[in-house]
């Protein structure tokens, strides 16, 4: 049924970059928008990237606007997160998932934690 497997997270210092991939099986990615979230702890999981299945668009969570770039290679079927200047505030389990989400499929994440 395919599935998305989310890597790239680690720990980082304030204010370093980092790009997380998203892989996923061609009939759950392909022609489809995609989208990367992220669940910080006690909070909700919350949108944070998305893109349109060609690539032609690109919307962000207004808090990431000009840090995070979303990015797709439909040929591989992969997607990506180039984080910037990272924050304290950044640190949550990432995951990708179609938008709106498959609500089965959610994958294991990728941890993103920012500290000094």
């Amino acid at each position: 049924q395919g599935q998305f497997v989310e890597s790239g997270g680690g720990l980082m210092q304030p204010v370093a970059s980092l790009r997380l991939s998203c892989a996923a099986s061609g009939r759950i990615f392909r022609g489809v928008t995609m989208a990367w979230y992220r669940r910080a702890p006690g909070k909700e999981r919350e949108f944070v990237a998305g893109i349109l299945w060609n690539g032609d668009s690109t919307t962000y969570i207004d808090s990431e606007k000009g840090r995070f770039i979303i990015s797709r290679d439909n040929a591989k079927n992969m997607m990506y997160l180039q984080m910037s200047s990272l924050r304290p505030e950044d640190a949550a389990v990432y995951y990708c998932n179609q938008k709106p989400p498959l609500r089965n499929r959610w994958g294991q994440g990728t941890q993103v934690t920012v500290s000094s």
